[in-house]
């Protein structure tokens, strides 16, 4: 029964990952045209309670991508500067939309494992009630 318990508390410590990226490649997308944004990324570490690795993941701190942000050419616009360009952002939507998937697909893999612990386990106790 224990082992089951770890599986549920694996599985959603990965939810909880995934969907935490999901919000920042959310947020990435929904600033696709802000003037000089840098698109966020986050990277998996192990997780540890107590000082002990639990096996489970977790998301390390958020990081902004460094790349060059793209020049635009719009002497119109409020930021341009003396030769028309103003600084866009790095977000490639094509990028952002294949991790976007790919947090979704992983989440569900979890909560699938989620599903199948938690079926395995009423199943034990109600073996064990008889």
């Amino acid at each position: 029964m224990a082992d089951l318990t770890q599986i549920l508390s694996l599985s959603a410590s990965g939810m909880k990952a995934q969907a935490n990226r999901l919000r920042h490649v959310s947020e990435n997308i929904a600033n696709a045209d802000t003037p000089g944004y840098h698109r966020k990324t986050v990277s998996f570490e192990a997780e540890v309670k107590n000082g002990t690795k639990t096996g489970g993941v977790e998301t390390g701190p958020v990081e902004l991508d460094r790349t060059t942000l793209s020049r635009i050419f719009d002497p119109g616009h409020p930021m341009a500067d003396e030769q028309g360009f103003y600084d866009g952002s790095n977000v490639d939507l094509m990028y952002e939309v294949a991790d976007a998937r790919e947090a979704q697909r992983s989440y569900e893999a979890n909560l699938k494992m989620f599903d199948q612990a938690r079926q395995m386990s009423s199943s034990l106790l109600e073996l064990l009630r008889r």
